[in-house]
């Protein structure tokens, strides 16, 4: 039996693709991780931080407006590009990206189509 070939991604300058994606969807066991991080109870987190997907009925961390996509995780740091609760973030974060992920498929395709195969696309015009 063939071991999956496991792919390693360099997140440090992804715009944060992953966290504007519409379903991050989040487990009970989840939401009670990220009360716990922030201090408060399971049912305060779940009001505040979540709500129900409308496609597939199931919770999702909800979102708020974002400087360079529509919307995003509602913990993403909009300086920093980074998760402001990354130590209690829900299992499908920490487990992402499991396979494929969009930001590195984007990135693989501009670079072919640049010719550049060190290139960054980023969303910081100083990059």
């Amino acid at each position: 039996m063939k071991k999956p070939i496991r792919m390693l991604y360099d997140c440090s300058k992804c715009p944060a693709w992953c966290c504007t994606y519409p379903n991050i969807f989040v487990t009970q066991r989840d939401i009670e991780r990220i009360a716990k991080h922030l201090n408060m109870s399971v049912e305060e987190a779940k009001g505040k931080f979540t709500r129900m997907s409308e496609d597939y009925n199931k919770p999702i961390m909800r979102h708020k407006k974002d400087k360079y996509f529509d919307t995003a995780c509602r913990f993403l740091d909009q300086k920093t590009r980074r998760c402001t609760i990354y130590e209690a973030r829900p299992h499908g974060c920490r487990t992402y990206p499991g396979g494929r992920c969009g930001y590195w498929e984007f990135l693989k395709i501009e670079r072919d189509r640049q010719e550049e195969p060190d290139a960054t696309v980023t969303t910081d015009h100083r990059a």
